[in-house]
């Protein structure tokens, strides 16, 4: 790969050098699906427990930084009701949306699932008024107790191959009908004015079979990369 193409990889995935081999490995059947789950928990459930309150959930830089790269989410939360954050880590996205959202005038209770023990336990020691809301499990085949008004997550969560299958599932088990699903954020290549490019996240999931949904993009720093946020509503 040439380095000013590595350099946007690594700008859109901060992990990518030590991430990309694993993918590589389950896309040649190396590995399956569950291999592929403990090695990037390997890499990812150490870095995150060393790092500051912020790395803890997924973002080096500063709090200022993370305001502004997390609060995009917010595009996409207009209601009151249940949050559930898939892959919520250390919580702080979860006690950041409900910040953000009192500060809109909304009242949204928050919820989080992890498939680290360990990151869930943190996450339950740092909020503790939210410890029975915080689960350890693999999302993607989890069956939680309840469903929940708005539901956000990662396609990065699952390989490639199983995302599709990882939405319907949310959409099957997880969402509650008439709620919504908020995919990211993510950070893609920057689209150009009229330019369609490689599909994103908002066109593979229309593809799938929702096309309603909507997106948002913001600038990156990198210039060649963009951050994105995608939502559709369930039917009731």
């Amino acid at each position: 790969m040439p380095a000013e193409s590595a350099d946007r990889e690594r700008a859109k995935e901060h992990g990518y050098d030590v991430l990309a081999p694993i993918d590589a490995a389950y896309a040649s059947g190396e590995i399956d699906s569950g291999e592929w789950h403990r090695r990037v928990l390997a890499i990812v459930e150490p870095a995150y427990l060393a790092g500051d309150e912020r790395m803890g959930s997924g973002h080096s830089g500063t709090a200022q930084e993370w305001e502004r790269s997390r609060s995009i989410v917010m595009e996409a939360i207009d209601r009151d009701g249940t949050f559930l954050d898939v892959g919520c880590a250390n919580g702080l996205l979860m006690a950041s949306v409900h910040r953000w959202s009192a500060e809109r005038g909304l009242r949204v209770e928050p919820y989080g699932v992890d498939i680290s023990a360990a990151l869930a336990e943190l996450a339950r020691s740092r909020y503790p008024r939210w410890a029975q809301r915080i689960w350890t499990a693999n999302a993607a085949s989890w069956r939680p107790p309840m469903r929940f008004d708005v539901v956000r997550t990662g396609l990065e969560y699952v390989p490639a191959d199983r995302r599709l299958a990882f939405v319907q599932h949310l959409v099957d088990h997880v969402v509650r009908p008439g709620g919504r699903l908020i995919i990211g954020k993510t950070n893609e290549d920057r689209r150009a004015p009229g330019e369609d490019g490689t599909p994103g996240v908002a066109a593979t999931v229309r593809s799938w079979g929702w096309p309603d949904v909507r997106e948002v993009r913001r600038p990156h720093d990198h210039p060649e990369v963009e951050q994105t946020l995608a939502w559709f509503d369930l039917r009731s």
